[in-house]
């Protein structure tokens, strides 16, 4: 059994995304850890991701005039990133690493076609007459002349594996629309030349394989809407010079009159490859999917419908599939189970997650149903009925027609009726969604509102989307467009909880929503409804404006009291300013700001953006930063109290931030030099205040070791001196 489950954006493709992708995605390669992954751009750019937090951990770029050649990869056995730029020019370098004009540079005296980078084996470096080095080798001479082998033949694609101790690299060419496959072994130095059998009506468009026990497996995609599989073995026949490969279908890419062009596809494992391509029917508009397949039974498992289209390129690392869709990049975490007739039919039961499968009847479907069960984005998967249930079809149609009914189909009867009527067959719909595919489901739900109140402004369904989001663990990837029309109708409250709950918010967004809720004024914020929860225990504004002060004793000890002679001087040097006593905006901005300072943000694609800030606004937001952070220091676990309330760490890295975007007209402000005499006093002191804990950090550890040494078997009472 195979399943899609569930989806998150990894970054934006458009230039304004920071990312620097907007030429388009090269390649996707795998990181120095299972958890990331480098981009290539069709430009200049390479990006590190940490796929789980959706975040870049280094952006590294070629100069102006510069071109990268081929896709960046990561040595796995120096944790160095290889690059070629210019066809010729390789270049090596680490993760601490800025400027790439200053890292390791060889002009080679080939271009390069591709690197493949083995975790056991070394980079392998294919160039594009044919030749084939590993990366080792090429260093200790980088001028020396590299072979062509292929002659007037142009390379398609190429992979590269471990056999035993042993790199394998494959690559197919084309040459007069004949197709070549060329087998080399590096360590015999060996190379091996097949030639493809020709099918008529059949052009191999994309290739994948894998090896094993000595045969290597060629799977090909035809253009003929089948995939062949081709049986190469690694043991070389001198007897024939250019052997001829027979093909054998394995996979034949159409359910019930649809066909599926595929793009692209991957291997996932001995029994299920995924396919991206375009799923055809006669007299309807072709639409993009992702599908997996099981080849031993010839089934469809599940598919994806991808409305906004795709580049055609797929990947697949830890059992994650990486694609384009639209303007973003999009990860799609499945999961293949042991491959069974049970599984390829639907009949399989899983224990743990009852009635996960969301399958289609495929014998009770006529073509325009399919069609819409691909729309749907409830359907999951497709799954067949065994033909004794064929004698209840009837029942089965009605069921499936009902249960699988695409937002899409709602929406078109439900065009001009009541609002109520519209949110409850919507939340109808909701309730039917199947476990296995809950996020896609309300997302196409909150997708369905948008689209609504963008046909008519005055569908605003603001009460039903805050509930929505509230009682869902959704995204922004999943309802990009969301917040885009909060902040268009300045729904703060819906703002406030999506900043909250959403994981991966771009930049861009949480900056919008920064600045609208800077731009209130306190009257006006009043008189809003705004989630208080997470000033509500720290902070009290009164009617005439004045904080009302509920100092919070922890574990007997009050900022109030004085633990000292040394301890006095610091507080009195700590203490703040008429201008950091009281909070400097009202609990309803602090609550907004509060869940800006809680959501996720990479430094370096939110930095430009806060430089648009107004200098006022700045101000006022790094006045509250400060109180904020004087709050958390006058506590013992440095915590603020109530939920959702910012760490200190947070607190902390937004003050940086914001500094770093404004320093400059901060410190030409008149009005904001006696703020930061008083920020510079407070942070002095507990510079101060650390540096005696230094001091006696190394005597602690020592009695700390002492103690670990003892080990009274009575009760005593130890009295420890420290000079």
């Amino acid at each position: 059994m195979a399943a899609l489950c569930e989806s998150f954006t990894l970054c934006g493709l458009s230039p304004a995304s920071g990312v620097g992708l907007g030429g388009g995605l090269l390649a996707l390669e795998p990181g120095p850890d299972p958890d990331h992954v480098l981009l290539t751009d069709r430009g200049r750019t390479t990006t590190l991701f940490k796929v789980s937090d959706q975040k870049p951990l280094g952006y590294w770029s070629v100069k102006h005039g510069q071109v990268l050649t081929c896709p960046v990869v990561c040595n796995f056995e120096t944790h160095e990133y290889i690059a070629v730029h210019d066809d010729k020019v390789l270049r090596i370098w680490k993760n601490e690493d800025i400027n790439l004009d200053k890292v390791f540079k060889a002009t080679l005296s080939a271009d390069v076609h591709r690197i493949h980078s083995l975790p056991n084996g070394g980079p392998v470096v294919l160039f594009r007459g044919g030749g084939v080095r590993t990366l080792d080798a090429l260093l200790e001479a980088p001028q020396q002349e590299i072979e062509n082998i292929i002659s007037d033949e142009v390379i398609k694609w190429s992979e590269a594996f471990m056999e035993g101790k042993q790199p394998v690299l494959i690559f197919t060419t084309e040459k007069d629309e004949d197709f070549f496959v060329y087998v080399q072994k590096l360590k015999t130095n060996s190379l091996q030349k097949y030639k493809l059998e020709q099918q008529e009506l059949s052009k191999p468009m994309n290739f994948t394989a894998y090896i094993k026990n000595q045969i290597i497996t060629l799977l090909c995609l035809c253009s003929n809407d089948c995939v062949y599989k081709v049986l190469i073995p690694l043991m070389q026949n001198t007897e024939e010079e250019e052997q001829i490969l027979p093909k054998s279908l394995l996979l034949n890419l159409s359910v019930s009159g649809s066909v599926l062009k595929g793009t692209s596809f991957v291997v996932l494992d001995k029994d299920h490859i995924a396919v991206l391509g375009s799923l055809t029917a006669s007299d309807e508009e072709p639409r993009e999917c992702l599908t997996i397949w099981n080849t031993k039974f010839q089934t469809l498992q599940t598919s994806k419908e991808l409305p906004l289209g795709t580049s055609g390129q797929l990947w697949c690392y830890e059992e994650k599939f990486f694609f384009t869709h639209g303007k973003v990049l999009t990860v799609i975490m499945y999961k293949c189970e042991t491959s069974s007739l049970a599984a390829a039919v639907g009949k399989l039961k899983d224990r743990q997650t009852p009635d996960v499968s969301a399958f289609v009847n495929w014998n009770t479907l006529g073509h325009e149903e399919l069609a819409d069960s691909f729309q749907s984005q409830q359907t999951g998967a497709l799954k067949y009925e065994s033909k004794m249930a064929l004698r209840s079809k009837r029942n089965a149609a009605a069921n499936v027609q009902t249960d699988r009914l695409a937002v899409g189909k709602v929406l078109r009867n439900l065009q001009d009726v009541p609002t109520r009527i519209f949110e409850d067959e919507l939340k109808q719909l909701m309730s039917k969604a199947q476990a296995l595919d809950l996020q896609a489901s309300i997302g196409s739900v909150v997708t369905a509102l948008i689209n609504r109140y963008k046909t008519n402004p005055k569908h605003y369904h603001r009460t039903f989307l805050l509930e929505i989001v509230q009682t869902y663990d959704l995204s922004y990837s999943l309802c990009p467009d969301l917040m885009a029309v909060a902040l268009e109708n300045k729904d703060l409250r819906l703002l406030q909880t999506c900043l909250l709950r959403f994981p991966d918010i771009p930049e861009e967004i949480t900056y919008s929503c920064l600045e609208i809720f800077l731009s209130f004024n306190e009257d006006s914020l009043r008189r809003m409804d705004v989630n208080l929860e997470s000033v509500i225990c720290y902070i009290d504004i009164e009617s005439d404006n004045k904080e009302v002060k509920t100092e919070i004793v922890e574990n007997g000890f009050s900022t109030e009291q004085e633990e000292g002679t040394w301890d006095t001087k610091l507080a009195e040097e700590a203490h703040l300013t008429s201008d950091g006593e009281l909070c400097p905006v009202g609990p309803q901005k602090a609550a907004l700001l509060n869940a800006v300072l809680r959501s996720a943000y990479s430094e370096a694609f939110l930095l430009p953006h806060l430089k648009n800030l107004p200098a006022k606004e700045a101000v006022l937001f790094l006045r509250y930063l400060f109180y904020l952070y004087v709050k958390c220091s006058e506590k013992i676990n440095t915590t603020l109290p109530g939920m959702s309330s910012p760490t200190i760490n947070q607190i902390m890295d937004w003050m940086c931030l914001l500094l770093d975007a404004h320093f400059t007209v901060i410190v030409m402000l008149p009005e904001a030099k006696l703020f930061l005499s008083s920020m510079h006093k407070f942070v002095r002191a507990q510079v101060r205040f650390y540096s005696e804990l230094n001091k006696i950090e190394g005597s602690l550890q020592e009695l700390q070791r002492i103690h670990q040494q003892k080990d009274p078997k009575i009760y005593s009472i130890e009295v420890l001196e420290i000079i």
